[in-house]
């Protein structure tokens, strides 16, 4: 299992830059295996990610902006998800992985 992290490496937004930030750098600081997946560098990946993000979850209007998370191809959120996730403790039950023992960040949801 892979989580692949989605994010814009050129986004104009500084609300999505600090959103990636704070998702990519919360799973180093865990030691969490990602893949970063840039859409705005990577045709292929824009649109798997565009395609892969379920009707419920996309946007009234526009394409789903990044950061956008996947366990391999099964779409797990946004970042209002992982952040949320995130305060409850619960992150590694939200990216569908075991919590290393010990983990304060391991109590399932």
């Amino acid at each position: 299992m892979v989580i692949k992290v989605y994010i814009a490496s050129s986004s104009g937004s500084t609300a999505i830059k600090k959103q990636q930030q704070d998702v990519l750098g919360f799973l180093e600081a865990n030691k969490i295996e990602f893949e970063e997946k840039d859409i705005a560098a990577n045709e292929e990946n824009r649109k798997w990610m565009r395609e892969n993000v379920p009707e419920d979850s996309r946007p009234a209007s526009g394409n789903p902006l990044p950061p956008r998370l996947f366990n391999d191809s099964r779409y797990l959120g946004d970042y209002d998800a992982f952040f949320e996730a995130r305060e409850n403790n619960a992150v590694y039950a939200f990216l569908g992985l075991t919590a290393p023992p010990g983990s304060k960040v391991g109590e399932p949801l």
